[in-house]
């Protein structure tokens, strides 16, 4: 076995030197790398020799530090929704520090059972977790990032998971972040938000720590959140060496409402649907650092890291069992008889007891389920790459070649207890749980949606990357990556058969439901590209590229769907999922104009095959499946730059999302649903939900003197077809409520900041500043409450009604805050972005 790995480990550790962002290697080597000098990027998560922006045949977005600051951004998802072209997001937990953040259609989320399709690094570590390729971005520190680059489409350099898009971050550092600053921050919600950062460097060292402590009501009911980071970093600078150790923690307390019925927001828009909706995260995280110049053209670079995530939740959710199978359909008794019976708590836990016996069904009498779920990721890695910059056919040439392996290990917990919607739709739990140790019954089965899983994951990559310079003005750029993952689920959990006659309960074993499982995945993934600069003002580029993505655990643990499973509630066997390829073709301009203006126009599409969707089985319950094909296709524009005290610019994108495939799904609360098994079609050419096709965002900062700062900026975003309205046949009337489409919106913010001293600012932020109503997110489902808020009931049976479901965006909220900057540190100003 040792010799065996031997030889992998050593080509991983020259390979994997490959990854690299764009920042200074070593301070005194790398100049042209600081991009307020030289807008050079890394084409690697690591750091490396990097290239040119217009010697990448792409459309790359940076951001700066300094971006953050000037924009008051409350963490890097907004920034991006405000600023950043083809990005948008989707609320869908209504929290600000857990949404869905879209770029090009596709999703980086924090919620399991969303199809992620974009990759997010920090330090050249890759941020999804192999448990559902999920991104937390409240474990990100804000006022620890350098900076940031979005590099578009399927590039598979940045590895699994990179379908549409890869964000790289790079943390600071003691060099090139001397300095400290302390921040407050309080307004609207009551949010309170304490910052500092100080760096430093002596000798060959330096050094670098930040921290930050939120704490706000929120602005709908139950929605209180809280959090702690913590993020260090200490440097040694060698005269051909540099090792970087950096340690994060962060612990998180946060509340997401989801979404709501249109008519709640009608009669109370700070209302929600069920209570509490809670997500706690812990996490640790290490990461060692290492370049080391073989001459000043040749680098090798690289790191290992550690990973520790625990998260718990803890859901008060409706039982969707006790309610109708689709609208107008009749649900379950949840109150005694007679038939007159009103529903009150009180009611249905008298109906829910009578259940909580061997062979009772209370998985259809009790109203309310609590979800409760405990996932512990441990994840390590090895990452190394050798950069080069030399010549070949005395052509001016730069290449990267590494390797490295990632290894995740995951424990995964979760139980649901029975209990009741109080009258203002809190879950008051009952003590008794659906689980193989209680002989409940539902649909003649027991009634188990617990489970206990153990899984490994093991992903090694081989890849590299040239560019050459044919013409001094015309490069062509080879790239690939070759990943091979194996990912094995271990169930811990006793399903045991079900026998309805007499008890209930037997001892029988039902391995069928077992999840255990071992899958292997392999691709080799190509990328070529070509950009040409006819002028010193003037570059264009082409290229094609393709990237893939691994089922995760929970996917391949929920992928039957003759035992369909719900989220996150329970799991069922797994058949194998194939994996999902990425193919993007890309082109586009770019270039300067007088006064330091910036401008670009390109177009795109990408085709993902047998993309992973969650498939509905039932009103609760569904399965992961692939689904043939889908695209995303469009345009994207831009133009920045400055014009006396004045910063302006906007960008527009039109997005073009389609499914390219036919496929079958329950829509239970679609209005064009078959009467016989409540299906919808879904065709070739039918829009896929929550992509807006138009987005349009304007900004302009105006230096009114030297100490006084003013900017706005505007996003529009047009309206999208709600999920549940994949095949976009959904029509109001009868019992349906809504039309099945979110309306586009307009939103205005504003912000302004005053330098009373040089090392004191005042600043201030209004967000949505005419109080605009609107919506980022939503999904057809079956409203079962009056409009009291209180369940609707017909003879003692649940009904319901199909309506609209969506996640309001917040209403007027204004912030202001106080800045003391010392030993050299000074935050952003209009006249720093001129």
């Amino acid at each position: 076995m040792k010799n065996s790995l031997q030889p992998k480990l050593i080509l991983m550790a020259i390979l994997a030197a490959y990854s690299a962002p764009q920042y200074a290697l070593a301070e005194d080597k790398s100049e042209a790398i600081v991009l307020d000098k030289v807008e050079v990027i890394s084409t690697t998560p690591l750091p490396s020799v990097g290239l040119p922006i217009n010697q990448i045949p792409s459309n790359v977005q940076t951001v700066k530090a300094e971006d953050l600051e000037r924009t008051q951004s409350l963490d890097m998802t907004e920034y991006m929704n405000r600023n950043m072209s083809g990005v948008y997001i989707n609320e869908v937990q209504n929290n600000p520090l857990q949404p869905d953040l879209n770029y090009r259609g596709y999703t980086a989320s924090p919620l399991l059972g969303t199809p992620q399709g974009l990759s997010v690094y920090m330090d050249g570590v890759r941020m999804n977790q192999s448990f559902g390729d999920v991104v937390s971005w409240d474990l990100i520190p804000k006022n620890a990032i350098l900076g940031m680059q979005l590099m578009p489409g399927s590039n598979p350099l940045f590895g699994l998971n990179t379908l549409g898009g890869a964000l790289s971050i790079q943390t600071k550092d003691g060099r090139n972040s001397p300095g400290g600053a302390v921040q407050f921050t309080y307004g609207s919600n009551a949010r309170k938000i304490g910052e500092f950062e100080y760096g430093g460097a002596k000798d060959s060292f330096d050094w670098f720590v930040a921290g930050t402590a939120f704490d706000e009501n929120g602005w709908r009911d139950a929605s209180e959140s809280n959090y702690q980071q913590l993020f260090s970093k200490l440097g040694w600078h060698g005269e051909n060496t540099d090792l970087k150790l950096s340690y994060a923690y962060a612990n998180t307390d946060l509340n997401g409402n989801g979404m709501v019925p249109e008519s709640f927001l009608r009669r109370d828009r700070d209302s929600v649907y069920t209570y509490p909706d809670n997500t706690q995260n812990e996490s640790h995280f290490l990461n060692l650092e290492l370049s080391h110049y073989f001459t000043d053209n040749v680098v090798l670079s690289g790191n290992t890291y550690y990973r520790h995530i625990k998260t718990k939740t803890y859901n008060g959710d409706i039982n969707d069992d006790s309610l109708p199978e689709f609208v107008g359909g009749a649900g379950q008794s949840v109150v005694p008889a007679p038939n007159s019976t009103p529903y009150t708590l009180a009611n249905n836990q008298a109906r829910c007891a009578g259940e909580l016996s061997a062979g009772g069904e209370p998985g259809e009498k009790c109203t309310g389920i609590i979800n409760r779920t405990q996932s512990e990721q441990n994840n390590l890695g090895l990452f190394g790459q050798l950069s080069v910059n030399n010549k070949l056919f005395e052509k001016a040439n730069v290449y990267t070649v590494g390797a490295g392996v990632d290894y995740s290990r995951i424990k995964f917990n979760q139980t649901a207890e029975f209990g009741s919607l109080d009258m203002d739709r809190g879950i008051v739990g009952s003590g008794q749980f659906a689980n193989n140790l209680n002989p409940f019954e539902i649909d003649g089965g027991l009634d188990d949606r617990s489970a206990q899983i153990k899984g490994t994951t093991t992903t090694w990559s081989l890849f590299g990357t040239d560019t050459i310079s044919l013409q001094d003005n015309l490069q062509l750029t080879v790239s690939g990556r070759y990943n091979h993952t194996k990912i094995k689920n271990e169930d811990q959990h006793t399903h045991f058969v079900y026998d309805s006659g007499v008890s209930g309960f037997t001892t029988d074993i039902d391995d069928e439901a077992s999840l255990d499982g071992n899958h292997k995945f392999s691709r080799f993934n190509p990328a070529i590209g070509l950009t040409f600069s006819p002028t010193k003002s003037l570059n264009t580029y082409v290229g094609y590229n393709e990237g893939s993505r691994a089922p995760t655990s929970i996917e391949l643990s929920c992928a039957n769907e003759n035992a369909p499973c719900s989220l996150p509630n329970s799991f069922a066997g797994d058949p194998p999922l194939k994996q999902v390829v990425s193919k993007t073709w890309e082109a586009g301009l770019r270039g300067k104009l007088a006064n330091n203006v910036t401008w670009s126009a390109g177009v795109f599409s990408s085709r993902n095959i047998d993309d992973i969707l969650f498939v509905t089985a039932n009103s609760s319950q569904g399965f992961f499946t692939n689904f043939g094909e889908t695209r995303r296709r469009g345009i994207e524009t831009s133009l920045a730059g400055n014009v006396g005290k004045f910063n302006l610019g906007g960008n527009y994108t039109f997005i073009d999302a389609t499914y390219q495939s036919a496929e079958t799904m329950l829509g239970a609360a679609n209005s064009s649903q078959d009467t016989t098994d409540h299906s919808i079609n879904i065709k070739s050419g039918d829009r896929i939900p929550l992509v807006p096709r138009n987005i349009l965002k304007l900004f302009a900062d105006y230096q009114v003197n030297d100490k006084f700062t003013v900017g706005a900026n505007t996003l529009t975003v047009a309206g999208s077809f709600l999920r549940g309205n994949d095949n976009n046949n959904h029509q109001a009337g009868g019992l349906y409520l809504g039309d099945g489409k979110i309306g586009g919106y307009t939103v205005v913010d504003f912000t302004a900041a005053y330098r009373i001293q040089p090392e004191w600012l005042l600043f201030a932020k209004l967000n949505n500043a005419f109080d605009r109503e609107y919506a980022t997110a939503g999904q057809l489902g079956q409203n079962p409450f009056n409009a009291s808020g209180t369940l609707n009931l017909v003879n003692r049976r649940t009904t319901s009604v199909g309506e609209d479901f969506v996640s309001p965006g917040a209403p007027r909220s204004g912030w202001i805050g106080v800045r003391y900057e010392f030993g050299g540190k000074k935050s952003a100003t209009v006249s720093d972005a001129n």
